[in-house]
Parts: C-alpha cells; sequence; structure tokens
C-alpha cells in the first residue's frame, strides 16, 4: 500500500494520496483545485487514480474532487450525513455514493470503512483504513480531514 499526504502549508491543509499497489488503483482524499499534483504523483507510483472522497464540505479552499473525477472518471464518495443542508448539490453528473456511518467501499486491496464524525462539520466522515492486500484485518491508519 502507498500511503503519501500531500501538504499545503499555506492552507494548514492534508489531502492524501493512498493506492494499492498490486491492483495499480488509487483514491485522493480532500484534495485541492491544482490536482496536477496528485496526478502526477499517481503516475509516478505507477497507480491510477479510480475514486476521489472528501471527509466535508470544504469552505476553506476550492475542493479538487470533481476535477480530478472530470479528468479520471473517478468514482466519488461524499458524506450523506448531516441533513439536507450539508449535501454536496455538485456530485449528479458524476459516478458517485454519498457514504453514510458504518459503510465501506474498495479501492484494489484496500478496504476503507466510514464513520460519522460531526463536530468540525454536521456531515463530517472520516475513513478508517485496512490494508487487506497486505494482510490487515484491522484499521491501520484513519483519514480525518480537519476532524
Amino acid at each position: 500500500m502507498l500511503f503519501r499526504l500531500i501538504y499545503d502549508e499555506d492552507l494548514a491543509q492534508g489531502a492524501y494520496l493512498i493506492g494499492c499497489q498490486k491492483t495499480g488503483e488509487a483514491i485522493v482524499f480532500d484534495p485541492e483545485r491544482d490536482v496536477d499534483r496528485y496526478l502526477d504523483l499517481a503516475r509516478d507510483h505507477g497507480l491510477r487514480i479510480v475514486a476521489v472522497a472528501e471527509t466535508h464540505i470544504h469552505a476553506d479552499f476550492l475542493s479538487g474532487a470533481r476535477e480530478i473525477a472530470e479528468r479520471t472518471d473517478a468514482h466519488v464518495y461524499v458524506s450523506g450525513e448531516g441533513g439536507p443542508d450539508w449535501r454536496s448539490k455538485w456530485i449528479g453528473r458524476y459516478e458517485a455514493t454519498e457514504v453514510r456511518d458504518g459503510d465501506e467501499f474498495t479501492v484494489g486491496n484496500i478496504r476503507f470503512r466510514v464513520q460519522h464524525t460531526p463536530g468540525h462539520t454536521p456531515e463530517h466522515v472520516s475513513y478508517l483504513v485496512l490494508d487487506e492486500g497486505g494482510g490487515a484485518d484491522e484499521p491501520i491508519g484513519v483519514v480525518t480531514g480537519d476532524f
């Protein structure tokens, strides 16, 4: 498993590229609008981005999730928690899933389990990371966004 933090010092914002090296598939969490850095990093490691996810609706920067979906046909994962005022309204034309507490999905041999973690925003979710390809049967980490 490849796990990379891409951190923007000016915004104090972190995005993650997580990839399964066995299948060559990767996901990006909380990307900023300038998506070339994620596409380049994935390519440099022999990965293709097949999914993009957000931990919450971002008010402090422009999300690159839509751009990644547009450029790579990535599946989009956004929170379905927090009620109607906290829904991502842009996902309509993309292959997308609104995730809720307890939902799971895989990218390659990596399983992600959703946990509703309100506080930063009402719809905020975190993603537990299980590297099944590496033999893990318990989470090895968690993507929390600003939680």
